[in-house]
């Protein structure tokens, strides 16, 4: 009897030790996604709710720079936020369909001194995350459910879509989370989702993002065309082939016109639609590095400090933990119950401090990386210096897993001399020629919307034309690669350039 409670003490144990390793993880993953703004919001609600978590009393912190050294680059080391007219907004979403992540907004393009390089204010609409939030918070769905449904808002993009697969979403709440949850379980939250306002919201493509708006009119001729439309002729409606769809639907001309208005008025970008009726607010991009390039060809670069305090766990926490441990066995109960809880908050102080450290040193290995990969590009600013750079190049380089390297490259932002840039921006896919010569996607999209820009407007180039012309500017590429490009771009073809 007494062998098996023995047995029972040491299973409960490693239990425990196994669930303290997890959460450490967990939190550390959580502070490297955060952006710095979002960083000094968390370490204040932390510190609100953690007495034993205090800022340092030395004031005179500083915060090393980091050089990368120009005679190795190659060693290895440790919304457009402007409101656009809806018909605009669905043109371009029709242009564009195809489109991978790579193509990212550039903020503050050009040369840019250091005199005038501060921080970016620009109009953006207020998240509607906490639109959503709110009607979850009123909908009739259970504990579960609100769990499923607050990560996949959160997983929405700025358009209010959702780009993951429901595998990945699936994975990552059993990583994260610890909610063990099919494809089908989420697919049936999803659809909850799907029913919040504004219709559209949590579409996984524009094609069910029109869908759902359009199953929400009044039942009519003209629902029925617009359902008919989108469902069975989209790639008509996409490619803007409007006497075709007037001929197959077999509708006059005034009914044809009319159809097409309607599905015109249809928003492509749901999530934005939340924020036109709450109004628009000025936030400012804080970069998360600051990068300098030096007339002599050396590169050095910062973390961005902000107002981001040293922490430290509070000396009264700590002296009145050492005090009760030297005579725990001559405490009263209550006594015992303030050690515990002392203790509780020390350790959750001790931890979140060590989260914080192993944030600035990942930041820190995986910018280091950057820089030495790209060190073309940060001397010289031309986006056709940037090499090809997957997120696995840079966790080979830093010994780093590739979804560390995805948590802060995502939504951290690079001040450099030539601009300020999404961390994302840096990476591109690779493109392998027949004789082995490895060519940047970004290079040759560059160039081939040099070429387009360039072209006769009465004449557009066909895919075939500007295939031998970039063959000539040596980027010999398929033409279905060049309309593979094009597209990702959101440059039609030739004949609507016209």
């Amino acid at each position: 009897m007494a062998q098996r409670q023995v047995q029972e003490q040491k299973l409960t144990q490693q239990q425990k030790l196994t669930q303290s390793i997890t959460q450490q993880q967990l939190l550390q993953a959580q502070l490297t996604e955060l952006p710095i703004t979002q960083l000094l919001e968390r370490i204040k609600t932390e510190m609100d709710d953690n007495p034993a978590l205090e800022i340092s009393a030395d004031e005179n912190q500083e915060f090393p720079e980091y050089p990368d050294s120009p005679e190795n680059p190659e060693s290895p080391s440790s919304d457009d936020y402007e409101q656009e007219e809806r018909q605009s907004a669905m043109d371009a979403a029709l242009e564009s369909i195809g489109r991978d992540d790579e193509e990212l907004p550039v903020y503050q393009g050009g040369h840019s001194g250091q005199e005038d390089r501060e921080e970016i204010v620009y109009g953006q609409t207020e998240s509607f995350m906490d639109q959503l939030i709110e009607q979850m918070n009123m909908a009739n769905i259970t504990e579960r459910q609100r769990d499923i449904m607050e990560y996949l808002i959160g997983s929405l993009d700025d358009d209010g879509l959702l780009r993951k697969s429901l595998d990945n979403i699936s994975d990552e709440l059993a990583i994260y989370h610890h909610i063990d949850a099919s494809t089908k379980e989420i697919e049936e939250v999803l659809l909850l989702l799907q029913e919040f306002d504004p219709a559209g919201i949590g579409a996984r493509t524009l094609q069910e993002c029109l869908l759902l708006q359009i199953q929400r009119r009044e039942p009519s001729r003209l629902k029925d065309l617009m359902v008919l439309t989108v469902s069975e002729y989209f790639d008509l409606f996409t490619k803007k082939h409007w006497q075709r769809l007037q001929q197959v639907l077999k509708l006059s001309d005034l009914q044809a016109e009319t159809l097409i208005a309607e599905l015109r008025k249809l928003n492509p970008k749901p999530g934005a639609s939340i924020s036109e009726t709450i109004g628009r607010s000025l936030q400012q991009i804080t970069p998360d590095f600051i990068v300098e390039t030096h007339d002599d060809g050396t590169i050095t670069f910062s973390l961005n400090a902000a107002e981001m305090p040293e922490l430290c766990v509070s000396p009264s926490f700590t002296e009145t933990l050492s005090e009760y441990q030297d005579s725990k066995e001559q405490l009263s109960r209550q006594l015992s119950e303030a050690l515990i809880y002392t203790r509780k908050k020390v350790e959750s102080a001790q931890m979140f401090i060590e989260a914080i450290n192993m944030r600035r040193h990942t930041l820190t290995v995986t910018m280091r990386a950057i820089i030495q990969w790209q060190h073309r590009f940060f001397e010289d600013g031309d986006e056709a210096s940037l090499r090809p750079m997957i997120l696995k190049d840079i966790a080979e380089r830093t010994g780093l897993n590739v979804s560390t390297i995805s948590r802060v490259s995502n939504s951290k932002y690079a001040q450099t001399r030539w601009g300020t840039f999404p961390l994302r921006y840096f990476f591109s896919d690779s493109y392998v020629t027949a004789d082995g010569e490895e060519l940047s996607t970004r290079e040759i999209k560059a160039v081939l919307r040099e070429i387009i820009e360039a072209e006769d407007k009465r004449k557009p180039l066909s895919d075939d034309a500007l295939k031998g012309l970039l063959a000539e500017k040596g980027y010999p590429i398929a033409r279905r690669t060049v309309t593979k490009y094009r597209e990702q771009m959101g440059i039609p073809i030739a004949r609507l350039r016209k």
